[in-house]
């Protein structure tokens, strides 16, 4: 008999095609957002799951789970994971870091083009019929080229925009990270290390990429913002509650700083109303991963965590690998 698994999110019908191959699958085609509850009446009987950030896997649901096996993020965060948790009850936990890299590198860069250079904000007085003449200040934005970065997390996808800020935009880069690159990593992204503060202070565009933890929230909140310029610009495609959005809003109002561009928010799918009301932020949906091919590979990936865990006992991205070496 098959093992029986969970995919708690609508994903490629290709990808549940080859999943039945498997294992009797139980699907949420339909998208349908389910409480903490129905997530665990869901998962009864169960071997194993793909999830996204939606569905949060901690210790109260182990509990009532424990045919769980392991669950699959597709996502490269896990901050919906319990870890601990999952490795104290014997169950994997996966993501799918490296497939989108790039894809969420170029987003990035995209949102502080779009974000410094005040695209959105021209594009809606255009639609509104208020374009009737050039002015010489029009929607005068920040410059990009030539510019100062400073990135905060310094990861695969950091690294990434600091190559394409620095070989393609003539940008100088600083960095602050926990763990310090190398010195051939620093060279290939022509990045260097700096403190905090000073990464704060010294930015003409400030990109956060740092993974979400409870130590990392709200790492930007009203302090860190009047450290910044007030010309400088925002943008977050990390997750949301590294940055305060109450604050970032009435940073925004006061002119503290010059515009922000958000990908992610604290509590999404809702946004701060705050946030909405004003015309200096940009504010895009969790897409910064959002191309065919990329979603395509985060689907496949979690797939064959769970084809390979269940049926080989192996793992190709595992965040506990303790839980593989407890059952060799």
């Amino acid at each position: 008999m098959k093992p029986s698994i969970l995919v708690a999110c609508a994903v490629f019908p290709e990808i549940l095609d080859k999943l039945a191959n498997h294992f009797e699958v139980s699907a949420n085609q339909s998208d349908e957002v389910w409480t903490t509850a129905d997530l665990a009446t869901r998962l009864q009987g169960a071997s194993g799951a793909l999830t996204t950030g939606s569905e949060r896997i901690d210790a109260a649901l182990l509990a009532a789970c424990p045919g769980l096996k392991i669950c699959a993020n597709m996502a490269v965060g896990f901050n919906n994971f319990d870890v601990p948790a999952m490795t104290a009850a014997g169950v994997l936990a996966t993501n799918t870091p490296d497939v989108l890299t790039e894809t969420t590198a170029d987003f990035g860069f995209a949102l502080l083009m779009t974000t410094a250079r005040r695209m959105a904000e021209s594009e809606h007085f255009l639609r509104a019929g208020l374009w009737h003449r050039w002015r010489y200040d029009m929607f005068a934005g920040a410059e990009v080229y030539g510019s100062t970065l400073g990135i905060l997390g310094m990861g695969r996808i950091g690294q990434g925009i600091a190559k394409r800020a620095a070989h393609g935009f003539g940008m100088s880069v600083v960095y602050h990270n926990r763990n310090r690159l190398d010195a051939v990593t620093e060279s290939a992204c022509a990045a260097r290390w700096v403190s905090k503060a000073e990464l704060l202070a010294t930015c003409d565009h400030l990109m956060l990429v740092l993974p979400y933890s409870p130590e990392s929230h709200h790492t930007i909140g009203a302090a860190e913002l009047a450290l910044m310029k007030p010309t400088a610009t925002l943008v977050n495609i990390a997750r949301g509650g590294i940055v305060d959005d109450v604050a970032l809003a009435a940073a925004l109002r006061q002119g503290t700083i010059a515009a922000a561009g958000l990908d992610v928010f604290e509590g999404e799918p809702t946004v701060h109303a705050d946030l909405l009301a004003l015309s200096n932020v940009v504010l895009t949906p969790h897409i910064a991963s959002a191309t065919r091919s990329t979603r395509w590979a985060m689907a496949e990936l979690a797939a064959d965590n769970l084809i390979v865990y269940l049926t080989e006992g192996k793992a190709l991205t595992p965040l506990n690998p303790q839980v593989l070496a407890s059952k060799a």
